[in-house]
């Protein structure tokens, strides 16, 4: 069910919101700097991912004197555009690729740095479904017949309907969860279950279930673990029916502005070993190479995923809520897979290149729409259990295991297939897992202490904003942080 231009507009009034702690819009505050209050602070920044990017480029606005510390060689952390071994100048991303219309915090800082996006007009073709054993071509309407069990009201409804009545209707009741004081004790209820308990609390029939599911199941390991209120959360803020773009050029393009203007202020090759504090100062011990070096300031905000962050040492150590956050938060296991086709035979039958599927491999993108050329490339996108799995795998038998999959959605894959690549977020040291997701209870019991500072340590990083797994929870999040430092005493 496409939204109409009222209601649209009505979801975009909440997702215009920024992170719970600031209540602060990017489109209420424009591109305008920080305004520094007091002296100048030196502040040393944990990550060059765009959170820490956000941060680092506002304080420095600000007349902050800024370091961001990054382990790997390159801006970005999990923005990763990955342009090799593909051929004709194609690109994939193998981190964030959407920036959905409501998210204006990514869009703020796109015009600022002067960076195109590109439309979905691609999106607009056919797309498949494969779910209990039946592949469906589903048209741009969405009208289709499901050949499944469904209930004769959910037969009538169609997906558009099934998504309104189960999903869509209580995620518009939950408010706004970028409001200071969400979410409502009202709201545990979702907490207390899953997505898939919350859709058959519903009267979702077990078909309905497996079809809605596929839209929810790359977080963390699926709909039966998920909380439903982080589900709920994300429909509120991001609702079905919402325009997509991409950056043109790719996603890296936004970290890499971000870079050019901090300039030397970014030392790579810093991985992070202690966090020190007291009452005058932070400390952090960096390891380069064979070599450790201490850095001092008055502040340290803190963008490293927990998943990391609970393998450093911290002294003092934090608060035991704190401490019981950074250890049980768990991130979503993510592998993707590309494979370079010499043609985009899917044009040829009005398809998109776009698959859902309950398949081991789970979904399929089109991963070169709003690029040009002949060749593209499909990216398989796997998570939980089964992308686990596949980071098992030696590379050529994941390039193996994901061409045998796509060929069961797309039967001209394999005779199309040129070159292939992976990335799996759990093999790489300073991830550990892609983005941040909750269990049943979760949000509730770890959700106040995420982004909570610990005396002169401050946190941001998609885990600690409304949007995780978007590049607008981290950029959000980035700046909330550098206000949090901004007006800090001392």
């Amino acid at each position: 069910m496409k939204l109409d231009r009222r209601e649209f507009l009505e979801w975009s009034a909440v997702a215009a919101g920024t992170a719970a702690s600031t209540g602060l819009s990017a489109t209420e505050h424009g591109s305008k700097p920080l305004e520094r209050q007091g002296a100048p602070k030196r502040v040393l920044i944990l990550g060059a991912g765009l959170a820490g990017l956000a941060a680092g480029f506002e304080l420095t606005r600000a007349g902050h004197d800024v370091t961001i510390l990054e382990a790997r060689q390159r801006p970005g952390g999990r923005v990763l555009t990955i342009r090799q071994p593909f051929a004709d100048g194609l690109h994939a991303e193998a981190g964030a690729m959407w920036v959905p219309a409501t998210h204006d915090w990514t869009r703020k800082y796109l015009r600022l740095f002067h960076l195109p996006l590109g439309g979905d007009n691609e999106l607009r073709g056919s797309m498949v479904r494969c779910v209990l054993g039946h592949r469906v071509v589903v048209p741009p309407s969405e009208k289709t017949h499901w050949p499944l069990l469904l209930t004769p009201e959910e037969r009538r409804l169609g997906l558009p309907g099934m998504r309104w009545k189960y999903v869509q209707s209580a995620a518009r009741k939950i408010g706004n969860p970028t409001k200071p004081g969400w979410p409502a004790q009202a709201l545990r209820k979702y907490d207390q279950m899953s997505f898939a308990q919350f859709l058959r609390s519903e009267g979702a029939s077990a078909a309905a279930v497996a079809l809605l599911s596929l839209e929810e199941h790359w977080w963390g390991d699926g709909p039966d673990q998920v909380s439903a209120l982080l589900v709920l959360r994300n429909q509120a803020l991001y609702p079905y029916g919402s325009p997509w773009f991409t950056i043109l050029g790719g996603s890296d393009r936004l970290p890499k502005a971000f870079a050019s203007r901090l300039g030397k202020r970014i030392r790579y090759g810093a991985e992070v070993v202690r966090i020190e504090q007291d009452s005058r100062q932070a400390r952090v011990v960096i390891r380069r190479g064979a070599n450790a070096e201490t850095l001092a300031a008055d502040r340290v905000i803190c963008t490293l995923p927990f998943s990391v962050l609970k393998n450093i040492e911290v002294r003092p150590s934090f608060t035991p809520g704190k401490q019981k956050a950074i250890q049980e938060l768990p991130y979503t296991s993510v592998s993707r897979v590309f494979l370079q086709s010499k043609e985009r035979f899917w044009r040829q039958q009005k398809l998109t290149g776009f698959a859902m599927t309950d398949l081991p491999i789970m979904d399929i993108f089109n991963s070169t729409f709003n690029q040009r050329g002949r060749r593209g490339i499909l990216a398989t996108y796997t998570c939980g259990p089964q992308a686990r799995y596949i980071a098992r795998l030696h590379p050529e038998e994941r390039i193996e295991f994901a061409l045998e999959q796509t060929s069961a959605i797309f039967p001209e894959a394999r005779e199309n297939f040129e070159v292939g690549a992976s990335v799996c977020w759990d093999l790489e040291p300073f991830s550990r897992g892609d983005y941040c997701w909750f269990r049943p209870g979760q949000m509730f019991s770890l959700g106040p202490e995420i982004a909570r500072s610990e005396g002169r340590i401050h946190f941001a990083g998609e885990h600690t904003s409304a949007w995780p797994a978007w590049m607008q929870g981290a950029l959000a999040s980035g700046y909330r942080a550098a206000q949090e430092v901004n007006e800090a005493a001392g």
